[in-house]
């Protein structure tokens, strides 16, 4: 049974996630008592044995829907949860697992990085014992402004009405009584009375009426809930105020320490916040790569600035991916403009080849009521239909009071129209514009995997084939035919836990682990007589293989 989900703030860093002794920890059906329960025809096969083979490795979840369900019935959107005091203990962490989670966020806005470490520990023990490859990714705070802890306690209500002081000074003891502190020592001077103070993405509005030295008095115009370390933009005449704000470096000094922790860790993402340019991606990848030489990290550009915006192409071909972190995006720009702004990041990053996370507020009611608003349906349903690469859940994981049946409902959610657009032929061919043009060799072989991959994809749809099958060591291969977006799902082997892992972020791919030979047909066979030992496939399914090893595509029936 899951132990009672934790309802404490992890901004002191002090929260028992129950971290200690993973090996005790059995297997949950319930969402901490709340009556989620996970995924039934997963559980018995996740809880009593790793999905660890001689010679082949796949997450046990995906291997138990294959087997019960056929290939048609994999999920191709994939989930990512932030983990908070609702979801940081093991036994929890595995319920999130075996409910789909493909990839664990850590937000360093909260908690202290001994606090995260235990986390990490926690998610790589899950992956080794039951074996999954859950993905972790980190998030950096950023440097523009933001409220302090609150004094340590976990939220606090804003009436309409209220009068509140936002004060750059700091204080020895507790804040005083309506008092909230901010990290951006130009803030009083920047402001003007009569400017709206936006807070979090817009859940509280205060007014400016007053400034007295350092201090700016308040009042709520939007009553709500205060969360620490939100966000806070404000606006005069209708219009954004950057100003001094808009000279804060993208990567603050604290940003730079927890890079290093994330290196130290090696963690398989890192996304950055308030990205305004592309050289910042450079820099920070060049970075990276010069202390994790042995390892690779992938980089994300969080969209969720007007800066971004003006930048978005730039900033999207040199990251690795982006985010659509639309609760900040929608304080910068009218809300009106976010469906469609975030339309265009989808598309954009699908016709670069670089995986997209849409992100915030998906399903904002499940922090407190165990059933979504069908308007928050609906939202997850368009993300899924305009083929976003992975969902996001940020506070109704992280510490809300239903995180697996958030999770649940995403998954199912995400299923259903999946199946709606194939059963209903709704998805759109986007047609692909060419990434590699032919003016090197090196450019050339990667032309000559596209072409393969869009044949692949094309064929596949046209022949109803059950799965395709890449053998692919670095992932590219990989990346390639799930930019197609085909009907059936993708199986990717590759010989390394790392790139398995990274592969999990991406739409379509169910990763595998396997120890690859140079000559293709014995790849092939091997993961035949493997895949039928494990009940995974059978006789006469219809299959088509490609390599990156040996540029080539071929068609085949499983005897």
């Amino acid at each position: 049974m899951v132990a009672k989900y934790k309802k404490d703030g992890i901004s002191s860093g002090a929260v028992d996630c129950g971290l200690a002794d993973p090996a005790v920890s059995g297997t949950s059906g319930s969402d901490g008592g709340n009556g989620a329960a996970a995924p039934s025809r997963a559980t018995g096969l996740a809880s009593s044995f790793p999905s660890i083979a001689p010679g082949i490795d796949v997450d046990s979840v995906s291997e138990a829907e294959l087997k019960e369900n056929g290939f048609r019935s994999t999920r191709r959107t994939k989930l990512i949860c932030t983990i908070g005091p609702a979801s940081c203990g093991f036994e929890q962490l595995e319920a999130l697992a075996m409910a789909g989670m493909n990839v664990a966020r850590l937000n360093m806005c909260h908690g202290t990085r001994e606090w995260h470490r235990g986390v990490i520990k926690s998610v790589r023990q899950l992956n080794e014992m039951k074996g999954y490859s859950v993905a972790l990714m980190m998030d950096t705070e950023g440097s523009e402004i933001h409220m302090g802890d609150l004094g340590g306690v976990t939220s606090q209500k804003a009436e309409d009405g209220e009068e509140w002081t936002f004060s750059v000074r700091k204080f020895d003891g507790a804040l005083p009584e309506g008092t909230l502190q901010v990290n951006y020592e130009g803030f009083a001077e920047d402001v003007m009375a009569g400017d709206e103070l936006v807070v979090d993405g817009g859940m509280v509005r205060f007014e400016v009426v007053d400034k007295i030295g350092p201090d700016v008095k308040c009042r709520c115009i939007d009553p709500g809930l205060l969360l620490p370390r939100a966000n806070v933009t404000f606006w005069r005449n209708g219009r954004l105020v950057r100003e001094r704000n808009a000279m804060l470096p993208t990567i603050s000094s604290k940003d730079w320490l927890d890079i290093d922790f994330g290196i130290s860790e090696g963690v398989d993402f890192i996304a950055i916040s308030f990205v305004k340019t592309a050289d910042v991606i450079k820099h920070l990848k060049s970075y990276i790569a010069s202390r994790s030489t042995n390892r690779q990290i992938g980089v994300f550009a969080k969209i969720e600035s007007c800066d971004s915006l003006k930048n978005l192409e730039d900033i999207i071909r040199v990251a690795d991916g982006a985010m659509v972190a639309r609760g900040d995006l929608g304080a910068q720009i009218p809300l009106e403009q976010v469906p469609s702004v975030q339309r265009e990041i989808v598309t954009l990053c699908r016709q670069l080849n670089k995986p997209v996370i849409v992100a915030s507020q998906l399903l904002e009611s499940m922090i407190e009521y165990p059933t979504p608003t069908r308007a928050e349906v609906a939202d997850v349903s368009e993300a899924v239909r305009q083929r976003a690469d992975a969902l996001m859940l940020s506070g109704e994981s992280a510490m809300g009071q239903f995180p697996l049946k958030a999770l649940s409902v995403l998954r199912t959610v995400s299923l259903r129209i999946e199946r709606w657009c194939r059963e209903q032929k709704r998805h759109e061919m986007m047609r692909l514009r060419e990434l590699s043009p032919p003016s090197s060799d090196r450019q050339t072989a990667e032309r000559v995997s596209e072409q393969i991959c869009n044949s692949a994809s094309h064929m596949a749809n046209n022949l109803g084939v059950d799965a395709i099958f890449v053998y692919t060591r670095d992932g590219h291969m990989a990346s390639l035919l799930s930019r197609c977006r085909p009907d059936c799902p993708i199986f990717a082997f590759t010989d390394t836990t790392a790139v398995r892992r990274r592969l999990n972020l991406q739409w379509g791919l169910i990763p595998f682990r396997l120890d690859l030979s140079t000559d293709m047909e014995v790849n092939i066979l091997r993961t035949f007589s493997l895949l039928k030992a494990r009940g995974m496939m059978n006789s006469g399914d219809l299959v088509i293989a490609v390599s990156d090893m040996l540029q080539s595509i071929q068609i085949r029936k499983i005897p």
